[in-house]
């Protein structure tokens, strides 16, 4: 009896959705695969108008952008602008720039692509930038304010003191710390183990989101996030506390009227600064459980990336002459050329 020969059945394919699309990129080690792609679950899921908040963080941002690209490039084209305090500032605010660029972007693409995956590289390097722009505004903020002090307890040997090259070496010194700390954490969070799924409680990578989904005991790790935050938190912030009583003391003492009120329109502006970037990072790392309270860690984060980088420009330009000045000349230079 001669054999019937079968058909062999044809495999279906479905399309995956994104993100199970997006787990499909794995690191193959023999048999076993294992995803290394993340999920960025947003903000606010159970939010009503989600759409219209990312659409109004989109424009914060471009106005953040302008701002800050704008008091660069005053400071940069002006001369009565080249001062040690404006050249600090200038580098605040590309430290803005990179901060919000490295997170809102990224965010918004998500949103309104549907397509919330993000690779490992990807969110390692997050990370890495936005601590290391968190850390080197802290301890930039903390010279701003040791410059300001000399300026006004001891204006005489200001210009010994504070000179181009002491301001490219406190310029250096943020930026060197805020990376080689930021290089440590980024490589001690990455390399736990991640439970399945993926999925990172936040819009971004960031450090107390991703501890959230670590399968490992990281109360050891816990303990060292502590200690960096009293080194970059704390430390400086009593710091600048401490010179803030010795320059007031100063102001109180001086003569000149107008002297004083220009000492204390400086002091504000700065000390504005100080309460927008040390206020959420104090709530954010200096919390207990912080790391279990994703929905306030999302707001503080929110605020920091979203709103102290537009506030930052705003603090030094409508309240000082100086760059108020600046910014008209640079209007009526524009207008004359047209």
């Amino acid at each position: 009896m001669d054999k019937v020969p079968t058909v062999e059945a044809v495999p279906t394919y479905t399309k995956p959705c994104p993100s199970t699309l997006a787990l499909q990129t794995t690191l193959r080690s023999g048999n076993e695969t294992k995803p290394t792609d993340f999920i960025l679950l947003g903000f606010f899921p159970e939010f009503k108008y989600i759409s219209a908040m990312v659409s109004i963080i989109l424009l914060i941002y471009i106005a953040t952008f302008t701002g800050n690209t704008l008091l660069i490039l005053l400071i940069w084209l002006y001369s009565h602008l080249h001062t040690p305090m404006y050249f600090l500032l200038s580098q605040l605010s590309l430290m803005d720039l990179t901060l919000t660029s490295s997170i809102i972007p990224k965010m918004a693409t998500n949103f309104f692509s549907g397509w919330r995956s993000i690779s490992f590289l990807a969110c390692g390097t997050q990370i890495f930038f936005s601590l290391t722009v968190a850390i080197a505004e802290c301890i930039l903020i903390t010279l701003m304010c040791f410059d300001r002090y000399v300026a006004i307890c001891d204006p005489l040997r200001y210009p010994a003191i504070i000179n181009l090259r002491v301001c490219l070496q406190m310029i250096a010194m943020s930026w060197v710390g805020g990376a080689l700390t930021s290089l440590g954490h980024t490589a001690f969070t990455l390399h736990f183990n991640i439970c399945s799924p993926r999925e990172i409680p936040h819009f971004f990578c960031e450090v107390m989101a991703v501890l959230r989904i670590v399968c490992e005991d990281i109360s050891a790790y816990e303990k060292a996030v502590v200690i960096t935050s009293i080194l970059v938190l704390l430390l400086p912030l009593s710091l600048i506390l401490s010179s803030y009583v010795l320059i007031f003391l100063a102001v109180l003492r001086m003569n000149s009227p107008e002297g004083r009120n220009k000492a204390l329109a400086t002091c504000s502006s700065h000390l504005c600064v100080v309460g927008l970037y040390f206020g959420p990072g104090l709530c954010i790392y200096m919390r207990p459980g912080s790391a279990k309270t994703p929905k306030l860690n999302q707001g503080l984060f929110l605020f920091g990336t979203v709103l102290t980088p537009l506030l930052n420009p705003l603090a030094y330009s409508l309240r000082n002459k100086e760059v108020l000045s600046a910014l008209k000349k640079l209007m009526g230079q524009c207008q004359s050329s047209r």
